[in-house]
């Protein structure tokens, strides 16, 4: 069998890797594509999040310096958790 063999073709945009089909689609409206569609049915199992509840004198601060960086505060406080564990190992 040729690896050739396994490799498919999305309906609509042709396409045989993730990358072409995101192409495809940065430049196309799915509203030209609807009548070409189906319902489909899937399971998404996603990670399951914890919350942690902050002072909100320390949620203020970790705010101002997310506004700073130009990201959500929850990133800054997972990159910062991130980086005290590397460090104690």
């Amino acid at each position: 069998m040729n690896e050739n063999d396994d490799i498919r073709v999305t309906s609509i945009s042709r396409a045989r890797a993730l990358e072409e089909i995101a192409d495809f689609w940065d430049t196309h409206s799915l509203a030209d594509y609807w009548d070409q569609t189906h319902e489909v049915e899937f399971e998404v199992r996603a990670s399951r999040r914890r919350r942690v509840t902050l002072v909100p004198e320390v949620y203020a601060r970790i705010e101002a310096q997310a506004r700073e960086r130009g990201i959500l505060p929850e990133t800054l406080v997972n990159l910062w958790l991130v980086e005290r564990l590397q460090e104690v190992g």
